[in-house]
């Protein structure tokens, strides 16, 4: 038994019946949408009340798929069934897809670029890239696989599966080869599991920006909870017990809750007992909890910053937070990929660890029609260098080591930097994230350059400066709030040498390259809150 099912016990059904676990499929706690009062029975189901797919007026909030007469869809469903998705109609549809830009952080990535084609220097900190070579050991097995040219099975190569089973596993996990789903990058497994599950997400506020985007794609709602003070990745359980009771009395049906773990946009990491409470909450009210732990194997500090340097191993870091699944495994999908703890990005591979139980089976069975018939099968050569990552070689697991140990001091340096200038930054846990918020210094912010919202303060910092980050309210935060998302993972150099001689290094930071960096950020945060009348900075509240 691993260190974390020793210390959380688990809950073996999400489901009042006790082991068919139809998470998602009700309203364990007695708030079903028909109680409420379902559109369908006494509202505008055409969208015609000036709603959109994203504020509840379009066909969407009318029920969902199998309950349109206001029955509870349970009843007419056999036991264990999955119901379907709600079908937006064809203004829903519409409204949704237009309202869709090109994600902030590849629209910020591309903006920098623009600026480096026309010679103009830039601190790329708003994509959230690894920013690291491929090791060679991966090319190799990329290469040996590339006459690898059928289609091969919608769920992906069996070796691929069994790597995945045997990842999780060591994990404390255990994980049979059927639970098991590949895809082209854990960005289209998340989409699909979304169609899959169907009704709308709850998601965490602030939260990675794709979340709330592919709901509203699919026709669905997105409501932001959240997060518990100091906590990222995982909605307050009280606040979304509201939140899902709210909904479901105004006719609208809640059926999955997304968790981080660790967070994008802050980097820490929730508390175990926080985790906790947010399963038995999911349990009690029939939610499927999509637990994307692509992150899992960054863990840089398990604690806080009473942890000094110690660096987590992967069996540490998953004692130290455990996934949902070992807590709800009836009611837990869990996604990962090799993008950012091997910096593969570009290879596009995720797997998804579907729930025990016949609820598992259910999603399985949907996401793979949905697979079939928008992906049809994840690039055979890359399943096969996959396989060979998520089996873990040592070779593989020294250079995960190296670069979690890389992205822990990039990232302390660079929040030293935002906190020495007044911002308050949650001191960073894992990955390579941080979410400074400049409220402290926001009169001195507004007098100076008439930043009043993240959005202003992103905007000046790319124009004026040339650095790349991405405003809170990009992530669901409030306009007000003067937060940014910070990716550090872009700093390391800009040649392949460069960023390997930072793997290697003992102190990188000491680096030249690295060093200039850092000393241009200082320069760039120092002037940005300087006053412009008295060329001194102002007082810092408190």
């Amino acid at each position: 038994m691993s260190m974390a099912e020793s210390a959380m016990p688990t809950i073996e059904s999400g489901a009042p019946s006790g082991g068919d676990a139809p998470c998602g499929s009700g309203d364990a706690s007695g708030g079903d949408a028909a109680s409420g009062g379902d559109t369908g029975s006494g509202g505008d189901a055409s969208g015609a009340s000036g709603g959109d797919a994203g504020s509840g007026g379009d066909a969407a909030s009318g029920g969902d798929a199998g309950s349109g007469d206001g029955a509870d869809p349970k009843a007419a469903m056999p036991d264990g069934a999955f119901p379907a998705a709600a079908a937006p109609d064809e203004v829903g549809r519409s409204d949704a897809v237009a309202s869709i830009a090109v994600s902030a952080t590849l629209a910020a990535n591309e903006a920098l670029a623009s600026k480096r084609r026309a010679g103009i220097p830039v601190l790329p900190l708003a994509f959230g890239e690894a920013g690291l070579p491929v090791h060679a050991a991966l090319r190799e097995a990329l290469a040996a696989a590339a006459g690898r040219g059928g289609y091969g099975p919608v769920a992906g190569l069996t070796p691929l599966r069994e790597a995945g089973a045997g990842y999780w596993q060591r994990r404390g996990l255990p994980t049979q080869l059927e639970q098991v789903v590949c895809g082209p990058g854990s960005k289209p497994l998340l989409f699909g599991l979304l169609m899959a599950i169907g009704g709308d997400v709850a998601v965490p506020k602030p939260s990675w920006v794709s979340y709330a985007a592919q709901a509203t794609l699919m026709g669905a709602q997105p409501h932001f909870v959240p997060t518990p003070p100091g906590e990222g990745g995982i909605p307050d359980p009280y606040l979304l017990t509201k939140t899902v009771k709210a909904a479901r009395a105004a006719g609208r049906r809640i059926r999955s809750v997304v968790v981080t773990l660790p967070d994008n946009p802050t980097g820490t990491i929730a508390r175990q007992s926080t985790m906790r409470r947010l399963c038995m909450t999911a349990a009690e009210l029939g939610l499927t909890i999509i637990s994307d732990e692509i992150y899992r194997d960054l863990v840089h500090d398990l604690v806080n910053a009473s942890a000094g340097d110690a660096l987590a191993t992967a069996a540490a870091a998953a004692a130290a937070a455990p996934s949902p699944a070992t807590i709800a495994p009836d009611c837990t999908v869990v996604t990962t990929a090799l993008s950012k703890s091997l910096a593969l990005g570009g290879w596009r591979t995720g797997i998804a660890r579907l729930p025990d139980g016949r609820h598992g089976v259910a999603l399985r069975d949907r996401l793979l029609g949905i697979a079939s018939e928008v992906w049809s099968t994840p690039p055979g050569p890359v399943q096969q260098a996959a396989a060979y990552a998520f089996n873990e070689p040592q070779v593989l697991t020294d250079r995960v080591s190296a670069s979690r140990r890389l992205h822990s001091q990039m990232a302390r340096a660079v929040a030293a930097r935002f906190t020495s200038v007044g911002a308050q930054v949650p001191f960073p846990q894992a990955a390579f994230y941080l979410y400074p918020d400049f409220g402290p210094v926001r009169e001195q912010l507004r007098l100076t350059h008439g930043v009043n919202t993240s959005a202003d303060l992103s905007a000046l910092l790319l124009d004026r400066y040339g650095i790349g980050v991405l405003p809170g309210s990009a992530f669901g935060d409030d306009s007000p709030a003067l937060r940014l998302r910070v990716a550090t993972g872009m700093l390391y150099g800009n040649t392949e040498h460069e960023r390997e001689a930072a793997l290697s290094a003992s102190e990188p930071l000491a680096l030249p390259w690295i060093a200039s960096t850092l000393t241009r950020l200082d320069e760039v945060l120092e002037d940005l809150t300087l006053s412009g009348s008295s060329g001194r900075r102002m007082a810092r509240p408190g």
